[in-house]
């Protein structure tokens, strides 16, 4: 049975966003469906996913295939306009910053009493109505898992905008424990926010494991796909 899918909202709230062009693609994209890159002083190629690092930046869409393409053929050099050296490494480098940022921005909502962890918290917050966003651990139980889900289909009738992209231990050291199987994010703004930098990590690793079924895919997650389209996340209304 097929489900209707979750709402859709926009990264920047309906904001206009600023758009780079892919100097892969040569598409012009909003700078969240891209990756910025800066050229160190030794000429090394640096990921830069919080478009911080001074001097002249190249925008690669996020995903994997753009990235290393970007390295192969020497689009760095290219853009910058000077020899530019990029390992092979280096979608490997921008899953690993894109990771450490989407945990450290779930730690920063877990400080603004945005999260509500473990089973009995993501239940009463399913039925009260305030759960935005699921967050359930890898390599959680399936039972459980699917409690969760059930109560949220069956209140709702559909599935929540949900992820499984991190493991227990990984949610226990950006939530302040030691392991968390489920969680849940409360508030729609940090949800959006959150789920944007989400979308970007979609390009590089599967946000929804392969094993969870089709009809609790949310629109906007690429069906669990590392080749997921990033333009707008499947966040739940409530």
């Amino acid at each position: 049975m097929k489900y209707p899918a979750s709402s859709q909202i926009a990264a920047e709230g309906g904001r206009r966003e600023r758009e780079r062009r892919c100097i892969v693609s040569h598409e012009s994209l909003p700078e969240a469906r891209l990756v910025r890159f800066a050229l160190a002083p030794d000429g090394a190629v640096t990921p830069d996913v919080a478009a911080k690092l001074p001097g002249r930046g190249a925008w690669v869409r996020a995903d994997r295939a753009s990235v290393e393409a970007a390295a192969r053929k020497g689009a760095f050099a290219r853009a910058f306009k000077q020899p530019a050296r990029a390992t092979p490494e280096l979608a490997d480098q921008v899953e690993a910053l894109l990771v450490r940022r989407c945990l450290d921005g779930l730690g920063l909502a877990r400080r603004a009493g945005g999260v509500a962890m473990g089973a009995t918290q993501v239940e009463d917050a399913i039925r009260s109505g305030v759960a935005k966003l699921l967050i359930e651990a890898a390599d959680g139980a399936q039972d459980g898992r699917e409690s969760l889900m059930s109560l949220h289909i069956g209140l709702r009738g559909r599935p929540p905008a949900a992820i499984g992209c991190f493991s227990a231990e990984e949610l226990g050291v950006a939530l302040g424990r030691e392991r968390v199987i489920h969680a849940c994010l409360l508030q729609e703004r940090l949800a959006s926010s959150w789920a944007a930098e989400i979308a970007r990590l979609a390009g590089f690793r599967a946000i929804v494991p392969s094993s969870w079924p089709d009809s609790w895919r949310s629109v906007g997650w690429g069906m669990g796909g590392a080749n997921a389209e990033p333009a707008t996340v499947g966040v739940s209304d409530g």
